[in-house]
């Protein structure tokens, strides 16, 4: 409904906004909708109960950087960080996927800088920024190295920490997320930098952000430093990705907006594209779903999470 109520709103913007940008905007709203569960308690605890059946989750603040960042803990097991997307939440990226993941091992979902309930602070929203943030809440929770699994910005923040933070990471899953920005196809990249507040007025980002955050009247603020953050920070450098030790899975889809051409050079950085039959094969691993896209990637979660689980399970 709340996403039939936005369209309606936004059909009588359509024609002052870039072609471009109205369909971006549409697709986050269509992924954030798809995904929404609802509940008749607006309590945090009953909210998040949907992600486990079997117990609540234990939930948290960790002072890590500057920032007040809120996590969960989720199951038993081996430890694995879970990094939502650009603009979202642990609700609106991982609504699912907690549920599955945690049955085997300890799922810890948090949300970083400015989403969700973690405050924004005077500080550039980068990779490099979230990637620090995440080793130190490692510490804080005392876990030595984890499993890192983040989705589109979530899984560049994850290969951030796996360069500047070696010793913290074990595996990652990098879900729809290029090394450069050059990775993203032109129509993407275009769109992306025409996004203002104004998009997302009464889409379910903004409703998912009044609810949650600290500071529910800066919306706009937050639409603004995400979007003057994007054109900062360091992006990934093909020595770089090739140095680093933790073997990845890169899951893409065939309609993600990432250039397939961008897709086979990272996976060659990390050992790809060898004769599997005629020698050792590479630790990391490459998936690209047909007909699916950024959005719809989310939903793949019945054949991505096996996937993702016999990656992590996976003996040297």
């Amino acid at each position: 409904m709340m996403q039939l109520i936005h369209q309606t709103h936004a059909s009588r913007r359509r024609s002052t906004m870039p072609k471009t940008a109205f369909l971006l905007l549409m697709l986050v709203v269509t992924a954030v909708s798809a995904q929404e569960t609802p509940t008749t308690d607006d309590s945090p605890r009953s909210e998040i109960s949907m992600y486990s059946a079997q117990q609540k989750p234990a939930m948290g603040y960790a002072p890590v950087n500057g920032i007040s960042m809120y996590y969960e803990v989720h199951g038993s097991g081996e430890p694995a960080v879970l990094l939502h997307g650009a603009f979202m939440t642990i609700t609106n990226t991982w609504d699912g996927w907690i549920s599955e993941l945690s049955k085997t091992r300890k799922v810890i979902a948090v949300e970083m800088q400015g989403h969700g309930r973690t405050a924004d602070i005077a500080r550039d929203m980068t990779a490099e920024n979230f990637a620090d943030d995440v080793a130190a809440l490692l510490d804080h929770l005392k876990i030595p190295r984890a499993d890192l699994i983040g989705y589109s910005m979530g899984g560049g923040v994850a290969m951030q920490c796996a360069i500047r933070h070696p010793d913290k990471v074990r595996k990652v899953v990098v879900i729809s997320s290029p090394a450069r920005r050059d990775g993203v196809v032109k129509e993407g990249a275009d769109a992306l930098k025409t996004l203002t507040p104004d998009l997302f007025m009464g889409s379910p980002i903004e409703v998912e952000y009044k609810k949650l955050s600290p500071t529910p009247d800066d919306f706009p603020k937050f639409i603004r430093h995400m979007v003057t953050s994007g054109a900062t920070g360091h992006e990934i450098s093909a020595d770089e990705l090739k140095a680093t030790t933790a073997p990845m899975l890169f899951i893409f889809g065939d309609a993600d907006g990432i250039r397939l051409e961008h897709v086979a050079e990272m996976f060659r950085l990390k050992g790809g594209g060898v004769h599997g039959d005629l020698g050792p094969r590479s630790a990391s691993r490459l998936t690209v779903l047909p007909d699916t896209t950024h959005v719809t990637l989310l939903q793949r979660r019945a054949i991505i999470v096996p996937m993702v689980n016999d990656f992590l399970d996976a003996k040297p």
